[in-house]
């Protein structure tokens, strides 16, 4: 998927983010669609954009939860 097939889409990025702080430099903002949502690099916004099922945002997001990516 591209950014620019998502124009006017809402992104949101974590409350974690500061921008200007130089070490939040892997920060992502997502997006809910339709049917799907979307993930992009917050330093790319043009750049290319990962979708996801709803079924596998939620199993990633368990594994957040479960620190299985720690």
């Amino acid at each position: 998927m591209r950014s620019s097939d998502l124009r006017g889409t809402t992104w949101c990025r974590s409350s974690f983010s500061n921008e200007g702080d130089a070490s939040q430099t892997n920060c992502v903002e997502v997006a809910e669609l339709a049917d799907r949502v979307a993930m992009r690099d917050s330093k790319d916004p043009a750049g290319p954009v990962l979708a996801f099922t709803n079924v596998e945002w939620q199993a990633f997001l368990g594994g957040v939860r479960a620190g299985d990516f720690a």
